[in-house]
């Protein structure tokens, strides 16, 4: 991958749906600290500190790839701050595999993983969410409209395509 001022050395996935991020993995100060910078910032400008996986709640790119990270067991704390991970190796941990964690952190979907079938979808939606009542909100189902869509929505949306309409006839 290259960018202004040369190649930028780092590891990516390409096989795999997502974003992969391009991760480059540095020495920390100590000896077992690591340090991965990332292509892409992960907090803006807070930093975010965990000790366990249990402090890493929520679906913030911090902590996710902290909970992560902290759940390999490799691993006694993390720290992130805009697009720096630092971690600190537990005792007898190598940094093996840890790259691959961050760099992973928005692939969702890998080679040999097979979709769901319509059939797996609907089936964890309880059934009065898959097959709304007409006379629920959004009524009729023989308009072409989704059910499960507010009438209001509906409403909104016909006017501003109206008003559109008008604008540029």
């Amino acid at each position: 991958m290259c960018c202004a001022g040369g190649s930028r050395r780092g590891s990516s996935s390409l096989a795999s749906v997502g974003q992969p991020v391009v991760v480059e993995s540095k020495a920390g100060g100590a000896s077992a600290v690591v340090r991965f910078e990332t292509n892409r910032s992960l907090t803006g400008q807070g930093h975010e500190r965990y000790a366990s996986a249990a402090e890493a709640k929520g679906s913030k790119s911090g902590a996710v790839v902290a909970r992560r990270l902290l759940e390999s067991g490799q691993v006694k704390w993390v720290h992130v701050y805009g697009n720096v991970v630092t971690a600190e190796l537990a005792a007898d941990a190598s940094q093996a595999g840890l790259d691959a964690i961050v760099r992973d952190l928005y692939q969702y979907w890998k080679p040999g993983m097979m979709p769901p079938s319509v059939e797996e979808l609907t089936g964890q939606v309880p059934a009065a969410e898959a097959a709304p009542a007409a006379d629920s909100a959004g009524g009729d189902t023989s308009s072409g409209r989704d059910p499960r869509v507010p009438v209001l929505v509906w409403e909104r949306s016909e006017a501003a395509l109206a008003r559109w309409r008008a604008k540029n006839a």
